[in-house]
């Protein structure tokens, strides 16, 4: 039998897409529901075109990453949107689709991000459920397949992640063919992409030297977290509606300031997070010693505050299993909690009065106001 290519339900380069789209409103919420409505539209015939060549493979890998992809919270692309708006594109017609297709790549390459990020932190649970390396071993022991459940599992997440990647290159390359801004938007792709591996480079990297270094931690979040998740989102918005150059300089200050506010809060929600809120279980950035801000700044504290049995735990972070409980609390008696706390709100305020001079969309300004004071929010 022949197999013939489904085509994306799009034609990027009409006047309007083939099938009905209407504008996103410019809040968080409605942006999350278009993005959405996208990623089903541009996944469902890739998920096709595995499940032809194997169903087990379809059923295993392309689902999966649908799946996963559908459950994130679409910061990145709404992110995306709102750097379109800012750089002056249009909300609604084929470019407006087009740029909120390629912002929609980004949650594909988040998926990519987190599947593999779990297989390098051994972490058990994502959102709230099994991660996917530890489903797929799960899988292996109730079927009795032979060989080691780990490694199946984890050998899988790579394969899951790999084809996730492919995936959002795919679409933000389809989706980018019909802008005259597509050579600037694939730069910026490109630099992301780089700097998100640099950036897990040095994560791992650190917790093998056990470094403790509040300069190294803040280098490391600025590279693997504040780039693709608030910096190059809205730098690849700005470029595509071919923004001017101030506008975007302004973009990507506020996007690295507060992208590093977002990292320090989710290390502060590792230790004193409700795991029913954040998904995961606490503590997992103690129990793979991972170099933060928090554990740099309480051994620091420890060290100027002359407090041995302080000091003597937290550098046993990551060298045997420690008590997630006891470290919190030593951590928040030495001043360490309120350090973080404090250098968030000082990122934000930063960031934030770079958009100051910006004639930003009401709706805009509010929406990346609101984003900010929510990484703030500890």
């Amino acid at each position: 039998m022949a197999f013939s290519r489904e085509s994306v339900i799009v034609d990027f380069k009409t006047e309007a897409p083939r099938t009905e789209w209407r504008p996103p409103p410019t809040d968080l919420g409605g942006v999350r529901v278009a993005v959405g409505d996208l990623l089903r539209r541009h996944l469902s015939p890739r998920v096709r075109e595995v499940d032809f060549l194997d169903s087990d493979c379809g059923r295993e890998l392309a689902e999966r990453i649908v799946s996963f992809t559908l459950g994130g919270k679409r910061v990145r692309s709404t992110l995306a949107w709102w750097g379109w708006l800012a750089g002056g594109g249009p909300d609604h017609g084929a470019e407006a689709y087009a740029a909120l297709s390629a912002a929609s790549a980004l949650e594909v390459l988040q998926t990519f991000a987190l599947v593999h990020d779990d297989v390098m932190d051994s972490a058990p649970i994502r959102r709230g459920v099994p991660s996917l390396h530890a489903a797929h071993a799960t899988d292996h022991r109730s079927r009795s397949y032979r060989g080691e459940p780990a490694r199946y599992g984890e050998s899988m997440a790579v394969l899951t992640g790999d084809l996730a990647l492919a995936w959002a290159d795919d679409l933000l390359h389809e989706a980018l063919d019909a802008l005259p801004t597509r050579g600037e938007a694939h730069r910026v792709w490109r630099d992301m992409r780089t700097e998100v591996m640099v950036g897990q480079y040095l994560d791992l990297l650190s917790q093998a030297r056990a470094e403790r270094s509040v300069s190294v931690a803040l280098r490391t979040d600025r590279l693997k977290t504040a780039s693709y998740t608030v910096e190059r989102p809205l730098h690849l918005g700005a470029v595509m509606a071919g923004a001017p150059a101030a506008i975007i300089a302004a973009l990507r200050e506020y996007g690295a300031d507060v992208g590093v506010a977002f990292q320090l809060r989710d290390d502060l929600m590792d230790v004193y997070g409700d795991p029913s809120r954040t998904g995961k279980v606490p503590g997992e950035d103690l129990a793979q010693g991972t170099n933060t801000m928090l554990l740099a700044s309480g051994i620091d504290l420890a060290r100027e505050h002359g407090d041995t049995a302080a000091l003597d735990l937290l550098e046993s972070v990551g060298a045997a299993p420690v008590n997630t409980t006891e470290v919190a609390l030593v951590l928040d008696r030495l001043g360490a909690r309120d350090l973080v706390r404090r250098r968030c709100r000082d990122l934000v305020d930063r960031g934030v009065a770079h958009l100051a001079l910006l004639d930003l969309d009401p709706a805009v300004r509010a929406g990346l106001t609101g984003f900010a004071d929510s990484a703030a929010r500890t």
